[in-house]
C-alpha cells in the first residue's frame, strides 16, 4: 500500500521541468505587466533596422540607368508661311521697297503669281535682282521659303498650296546614363569661322545700304556716315544688334551671329571713313 501511494504522490521529470517554465514564463508576463501599466517599458528601436535596409537597397542599386525619352523629344516643326512673313519678307514687300512685290497688290503680283508656284520659289531660294537668297536669312528651310511665297502670292490672287510643316529638329529617343568613367583628353576642334564682314553686308544690308533706304547711310557716303561715326564703334554695333528707328535688329537675320554684325558695322563704317 505503501509503494503505491507513494508513486501516486510522487512526479516525473518532464512533470517537473515544464512546471518550471511555466512558472518563469507567467513570472515574465507579470513583470511585463506591472512594468507597462505603471509606463516604464523601454521604447523599441526601429531606426537601426531601417537604416540597414536602406543601406541594403543602396548597395544592390544598378550602377548604370537607361532613360527613354518620349518619341520626337526636342522635334519642332517649321515656321508657318505668316510668321516667315512677318520677320522676314515684311521688311521689303509691305511698303514695297526695292521693287518688291507690295503683298496684296494684285496688279503687281499678277504677272509674277502667272510664272507659276515653282518659278516663284526658286527665285526666293536663290535670290533675284535685289532681292537675296532666302531673303537674306539663310537659316530659313526650303519648306518655310515655299510656305511664305504662298502666304504672300495667295494674300495677292493666287491659289497656290504651301507644302505641309516639317519636323526640323530630331534627337535620338534612348539615351543611356553610363557609369563615371576617366576623363579621356580629346583633341581641340576648332570653332567653324563666321562670315565676314564684307560677306554679311553684301547678303543682309546691301538691300537698304546699297541704295539707301529707309533712311540708311548709304555704303561709301562719307557726309551720311560722319554722324554715325561720331557716335562710336560700340555704340553703332549695339544698334545695329539690336535696332533702331526702321532698322530691324540684325539687319531682319536672327541667325546672324553678334560677331558677324559687328564685322559688317566695321566693313561699311571704314569704307565710309572710319578706322575700326
Amino acid at each position: 500500500m505503501s509503494n503505491v501511494n507513494s508513486d501516486e504522490k510522487g512526479y516525473s521529470f518532464g512533470q517537473i521541468v515544464l512546471a518550471s517554465f511555466v512558472g518563469i514564463v507567467g513570472f515574465a508576463l507579470f513583470v511585463l505587466l506591472v512594468a507597462k501599466f505603471f509606463g516604464v517599458t523601454d521604447t523599441v528601436e526601429v531606426a537601426e533596422p531601417t537604416a540597414a535596409i536602406s543601406q541594403i537597397e543602396e548597395n544592390i542599386k544598378p550602377v548604370a540607368t537607361v532613360e527613354l525619352a518620349a518619341a520626337g523629344a526636342g522635334a519642332s516643326a517649321e515656321k508657318s508661311g505668316e510668321e516667315v512673313v512677318k520677320a522676314v519678307c515684311s521688311m521689303c514687300h509691305a511698303a514695297g521697297l526695292m521693287n518688291a512685290p507690295k503683298i496684296g497688290d494684285k496688279a503687281q503680283w499678277q504677272p509674277r503669281i502667272a510664272q507659276g508656284y515653282e518659278t516663284l520659289v526658286k527665285h526666293a531660294l536663290e535670290g533675284i535682282r535685289s532681292m537675296p537668297a532666302r531673303g537674306g536669312n539663310p537659316s530659313l528651310t526650303d519648306g518655310e521659303i515655299a510656305s511664305a511665297v504662298a502666304h504672300m502670292a495667295n494674300a495677292s490672287g493666287a491659289n497656290f498650296k504651301a507644302p505641309a510643316p516639317k519636323a526640323t529638329e530630331e534627337k535620338p529617343a534612348e539615351q543611356a546614363a553610363a557609369p563615371a568613367a576617366e576623363p579621356v583628353a580629346v583633341a581641340a576642334v576648332p570653332a567653324a569661322a563666321g562670315k565676314s564682314g564684307e560677306e554679311v553686308y553684301k547678303s543682309v544690308c546691301a538691300m537698304c545700304h546699297a541704295a539707301g533706304l529707309m533712311n540708311a547711310p548709304k555704303f561709301g557716303d562719307k557726309a551720311q556716315w560722319e554722324p554715325r561715326i561720331k557716335q562710336g564703334y560700340d555704340t553703332l554695333v549695339t544698334h545695329a544688334t539690336h535696332g533702331i528707328r526702321m532698322m530691324p535688329a540684325k539687319g531682319g537675320n536672327p541667325a546672324l551671329s553678334d560677331a558677324e554684325v559687328a564685322g559688317a558695322v566695321k566693313y561699311m563704317a571704314n569704307a565710309a571713313g572710319a578706322t575700326f
